[in-house]
């Protein structure tokens, strides 16, 4: 039906730009001669006219435009079936899960393997640390020892050594004794000022017990030094005497003290 349709549409289309094409002629004759006429009257009335536009030409294409058929339809497409697995063999089945049951068992093996080597060394880790606190104790408790018998040598030598000062003191104080002492008279320049202090007087006791070269220390207050000196000359003691022979004692010290009552 598409074939007979196709010149009947054709036929008519011609028809159609036939009717337009002497159409366009009919009016391209008629715009001619007018002008035509019109010309010729201007001449004939002696006018001076311009150059007469150009005509204007219409120019129509044609375009034979051909349908081409539809396409047949397509028979619908085969869709293959899947290929049924194959069954696998029971032998090969059972040998696969044997291996497979055989691999956990070594996987589970090497994990209790790991798993007891961790606790090893746990243990391993634990012992070693509690035998370095063990050893760090004793000797902390070694240390411990010694600074506590250093502590009580050192204790036993200052007693002994104090035993001795106090038996050398003793001993001192039996050989060389004062005799007279006369305290040193107040300075009037220090009861008017209000000045009270120590003076300390350094000096030499002869085989007689008598002083000699007394020396006032360095931190005496001026006002003190005189009184100190002449009471220190007034000392007498009871000289020392080692082996029967008296003998001379240097650096002995007195402190005087000023008190204002």
């Amino acid at each position: 039906m598409s074939s007979l349709a196709m010149p009947a549409v054709d036929d008519a289309r011609r028809s159609v730009l036939l009717s337009l094409h002497w159409r366009r002629r009919c009016v391209a004759l008629g715009a001619t001669l007018g002008l035509h006429l019109g010309l010729g009257a201007l001449l004939l009335t002696h006018w001076q006219v311009d150059e007469p536009p150009v005509p204007l030409v219409s120019t129509v294409q044609l375009q034979l435009l051909t349908l081409t058929p539809p396409a047949p339809p397509q028979p619908p497409a085969v869709i293959p079936e899947p290929p049924q697995p194959a069954q696998p063999d029971p032998a090969i089945e059972q040998q696969r899960l044997e291996q497979a049951a055989l691999a956990r068992q070594r996987v589970e093996q090497q994990r209790l393997e790991q798993e007891q080597q961790r606790q090893r060394e746990t243990l391993r880790r634990e012992r070693e640390r509690r035998e370095a606190e063990v050893r760090e104790q004793l000797e902390q408790q070694r240390l411990a020892e010694l600074r506590e018998q250093a502590e009580r040598q050192q204790a036993a030598a200052a007693a002994a050594e104090r035993a001795r000062q106090a038996e050398a003191a003793a001993a001192a104080s039996r050989e060389f004794l004062p005799i007279a002492k006369q305290a040193p008279a107040y300075p009037q320049r220090a009861l008017d000022k209000g000045l009270e202090g120590q003076c300390t007087v350094r000096y030499r006791v002869n085989e007689q017990g008598r002083v000699e070269n007394p020396e006032a220390e360095p931190d005496c207050h001026p006002l003190f030094v005189r009184p100190s000196l002449n009471a220190a000359k007034s000392f007498r003691y009871q000289p020392r005497v080692i082996d029967g022979r008296a003998v001379a004692v240097a650096n002995v010290r007195n402190t005087f003290t000023y008190r204002i009552e």
